[in-house]
């Protein structure tokens, strides 16, 4: 009996794995102990799936705000506004530039709603699809609405723009303009005309002339091709991308 007493003390003190001590403790001695929760990247501090998909919501949320009110990316979709812009420019559009009282000046480059003036009010399509393709031109990943246009302004409320004078030239109020932004080889216009702008209205004009619907195509149409200052989105102040294109847009004449 005596020399069971010593076999069984030192059968306690030394256990093996899954006898004597609880499993914790054991692991706890070895130093393999997994934290609470494996499985679960809490102690990594990489972002899981779900904290990703989180951040990218948000962050496209962020941005279609941005575009909505304050800088929205606009991509040319055509000549008509060459050399200044390329087809497949993002030029951004200054949302704020009119925003608060300032009014579109003779030179600048505006984006606006020609529904009304250079486009017939239509019937709208599926809203599901309108809200899709609005926030991806929002974004400058497509092209824009149909009913957007960008154009140079030429004339302001009240002025009288005339085409063309002795030197072939537009004049405003008078006053030759000098345009330096035309295409090269491009006439100021080939359609003569004489208009005098109503107030609260812009007329405008591509820079690649021979190539630009404009008003000068709306002229007897109702609205005369005049554009209302209400319809314009704002002021395309820079290029964005390509990256070889970026910086200022250049304006026109005073």
């Amino acid at each position: 009996m005596d020399t069971e007493a010593p076999h069984t003390q030192r059968g306690h003190s030394s256990p093996r794995e899954g006898q004597g001590w609880p499993r914790s403790a054991f692991f706890r001695r070895g130093g393999a102990e997994p934290a609470e929760g494996a499985g679960q990247d809490r102690s990594s501090g990489r972002p899981t799936w779900r904290r990703a998909g989180v951040l990218g919501v948000v962050c496209t949320v962020f941005l279609l705000l941005l575009s909505n009110f304050v800088l929205q990316p606009f991509l040319i979709p055509s000549h008509s506004m060459e050399p200044t812009l390329r087809v497949g420019d993002r030029v951004l559009v200054n949302k704020l530039a009119y925003r608060f009282g300032d009014q579109p000046g003779r030179g600048d480059l505006v984006v606006f709603d020609g529904t009304g003036s250079f486009v017939r009010e239509r019937a709208g399509g599926s809203p599901v699809d309108g809200l899709v393709r609005g926030a991806a031109s929002a974004l400058g990943l497509a092209e824009p609405s149909d009913t957007d246009f960008v154009k140079r302004v030429v004339g302001v409320g009240g002025d009288d723009v005339v085409c063309c004078d002795a030197g072939g030239r537009l004049s405003v109020n008078g006053v030759p303009l000098d345009e330096p932004y035309l295409y090269p080889g491009d006439a100021p216009s080939k359609v003569p005309f004489r208009i005098v702008v109503p107030l609260g209205t812009l007329w405008v004009m591509g820079d690649h002339r021979s190539q630009s619907r404009d008003s000068r195509d709306h002229l007897g149409e109702p609205g005369g091709g005049m554009v209302p200052v209400e319809k314009v989105i704002g002021r395309a102040d820079w290029i964005g991308w390509p990256a070889s294109r970026w910086g200022a847009v250049g304006g026109g004449h005073g």
